[in-house]
């Protein structure tokens, strides 16, 4: 059996490869792959149907998703997708360029909030005492959980929206 100490040592390589990740994807020039694009709206709208499933045990925490995913929504459509610049190149691929300072704003939002969530807890599950903490699961909050939603909502709403905007260049493009 795996040793609760041993779970940070495997999580944090994870939790790093998925943030280098996030933050290149969300600077430089980016070739539009409508299929990577069309998978990861589809895992996230599942990502966003899970965090609702939350509220089956607690309802802030459903809330809280909720929330976040509505103000992600919002910050995509009003902001991202307005800032994001499209670019065909010389062989005839398109790409965007997506604001870096709402994706890195993002990022930090969202790493701060995780690393405030551990250094919190960390210490109650050192001493083996994380179940008397907050109740029944101390690793959940509805901030958390805004938090967590407002970027997989402003990247569900970003990401689509970057399909719609590819597919209506491609017609006028292929009409003229």
């Amino acid at each position: 059996m795996l040793a609760p100490s041993a779970i940070p040592l495997i999580v944090a390589p994870l939790m790093a490869f998925a943030v280098y990740r996030r933050v290149r994807g969300s600077f430089g020039r980016q070739p539009i792959r409508t299929r990577r694009m069309t998978v990861r709206v589809v895992m996230f709208a599942v990502i966003v149907g899970l965090m609702m499933l939350s509220g089956l045990q607690d309802i802030r925490l459903a809330e809280g998703a909720l929330g976040g995913v509505a103000i992600g929504t919002c910050l995509a459509l009003l902001v991202g997708l307005r800032l994001t610049r499209f670019e065909q190149g010389t062989d005839g691929t398109d790409f965007y360029i997506p604001n870096p300072w709402v994706g890195g704003a993002l990022s930090a939002l969202l790493l701060g909030r995780l690393a405030w969530r551990f250094l919190v807890l960390a210490p109650a599950f050192a001493s083996g005492t994380g179940a008397a903490v907050q109740g029944p699961s101390p690793g959940n909050s509805p901030l958390t959980m805004l938090v967590v939603g407002l970027t997989v909502g402003y990247y569900l709403a970003y990401y689509a929206g970057v399909l719609i905007h590819h597919r209506r260049y491609k017609r006028q493009w292929q009409a003229a």
